[in-house]
């Protein structure tokens, strides 16, 4: 072709958009770690909510007036605590009655509270998988210088 006359021109790969096939994967690597996030995130709500029912429910056992009202005002405690966080109730095992000591001064008391989290949580779809079960421990001691209470071993005398 001469220059007076028509130029041919040869388009090259300017100005073309590449990678399309690229984008489905870029969204499954986004909503899969979207969910990840979401997921782990869940634990550490449950992880807050657990120990705060623990501290709530040891508080509630060593300041009770007796000891058939200490237990059960634990897990009213501890059930409350877990109320309050938007957690299912159905999901949480609270202190068990048979496991606390003796209601006397100095007693250490030790309130666990377990939750169990799906492995995997999709809206309107709900839990999937066998999940992680988080636990939240206090420890406490009944006041040494209680009045009303027998002094208890641990008080030294």
């Amino acid at each position: 072709m001469t220059r007076g006359s028509r130029q041919f021109r040869v388009r090259d790969d300017r100005g073309q958009a590449g990678g399309w096939e690229v984008v489905p994967f870029g969204l499954l690597v986004f909503v899969v770690g979207t969910l990840l996030i979401a997921n782990v995130w869940a634990v550490v709500d449950a992880k807050f909510a657990v120990i705060d029912a623990a501290r709530a429910g040891a508080r509630a056992y060593v300041r009770a007036d007796t000891g058939a009202s200490a237990t059960t005002a634990s897990r009213r405690a501890a059930a409350a605590t877990i109320a309050a966080h938007h957690r299912s109730r159905d999901r949480v095992a609270y202190p068990d009655p048979r496991a606390v000591p003796r209601f006397e001064r100095c007693a250490v008391v030790v309130v666990t509270v377990r939750d169990t989290i799906p492995a995997l949580s999709l809206p309107f779809i709900g839990g999937l998988g066998r999940g992680f079960t988080v636990v939240g421990e206090q420890h406490e001691i009944v006041d040494p210088y209680r009045s009303g209470l027998p002094a208890g071993s641990a008080c030294g005398g």
